[in-house]
């Protein structure tokens, strides 16, 4: 891989799905298109102001496409683009590492912090 001196390619990978919420949110996608609430459900913990500016975010990068539908209520879906999709081999690995060295089931159920 070409980089300049001093650079390493993990920094830009880290730079589109770092946070806390990025990982989450490309592990929901995986499946399929969410509508905001959605997510909303699924990532626990996560407030309406952090989930909007993490999609956008991912929206700016290329990593999501965002589909409004003109219909009453309004509906809106999430979706990964080919890029985002990209991503799968990097969650799988990540999932796949959190499972082998990660705290079992009941203590994550039980609140332990890695």
């Amino acid at each position: 891989m070409k980089t300049s001196e001093g650079e390493c390619p993990a920094e830009f990978t880290l730079g589109m799905i770092g946070g806390r919420w990025k990982i989450p949110l490309i592990f929901h996608l995986m499946d399929g298109p969410r509508r905001f609430s959605e997510l909303s459900r699924a990532l626990v913990g996560i407030s309406q102001k952090m989930l909007t500016q993490q999609l956008r975010e991912m929206e700016r990068n290329g990593l999501v496409e965002r589909r409004v539908y003109a219909q009453v209520p309004p509906r809106v879906e999430y979706e990964l683009t080919g890029l985002g999709k990209s991503l799968k081999p990097v969650v799988d690995a990540m999932c796949e590492w959190g499972e082998a060295h990660g705290p079992g089931p009941a203590a994550v159920s039980q609140g332990a912090q890695p």
